[in-house]
């Protein structure tokens, strides 16, 4: 299991339900990574999609503790262990984690690679990643050349988790 996020230079990832920018560089990239693998997000994250819906070309996994709670198009599973389970069925795939904050932070410890664009910039937010550089079993194996999207800078690193959980 792996994981993509976007993150500012205090590794926020969001406020108020939405993401804190929006680069088309980034956004492309999400989808090469993701195209064609499985995702899982949580219930407020794909509340924040255009129109709600889950994302074309990808098998969506929606985490959510409402029981009744059902999406045409993806599968939804209640708890950890039903997700868990649930991720057996997909061996053929990459699977990625694409949040929100509860998510990232409940599977982080399963991920073997963590795609995260660095924004260089401090955004007003409530919603944070993990600080992967603080992590002792988290390392930095690639990093991009800066990139700028008008006046924002911004990097594609890929960290290591040396000692992921096996599922």
């Amino acid at each position: 299991m792996n994981l993509i996020v976007a993150v500012d230079n205090n590794w926020a990832i969001g406020n108020k339900g939405e993401l804190l920018v929006s680069i088309p560089e980034d956004m492309k990239f999400f989808r090469k990574v993701t195209m064609g693998n499985v995702v899982i997000l949580g219930r407020k994250t794909l509340a924040g999609f255009p129109n709600g819906l889950p994302l074309k070309g990808r098998d969506n996994i929606i985490f959510s503790k409402y029981p009744n709670y059902k999406v045409d198009g993806a599968t939804v599973v209640h708890s950890k262990e039903e997700l868990l389970e649930e991720l057996k069925n997909y061996n053929d795939k990459e699977i990625y984690v694409i949040g929100g904050g509860s998510i990232y932070e409940m599977l982080l410890p399963y991920c073997k690679y963590a795609y995260v664009t660095k924004i260089d910039y401090k955004y007003e937010a409530d919603t944070f990643f993990p600080n992967l550089d603080s992590l002792d079993n988290w390392k930095l194996i690639e990093e991009s050349d800066e990139n700028t999207y008008f006046s924002i800078e911004y990097y594609f690193y890929k960290y290591e988790n040396t000692s992921p959980i096996e599922i």
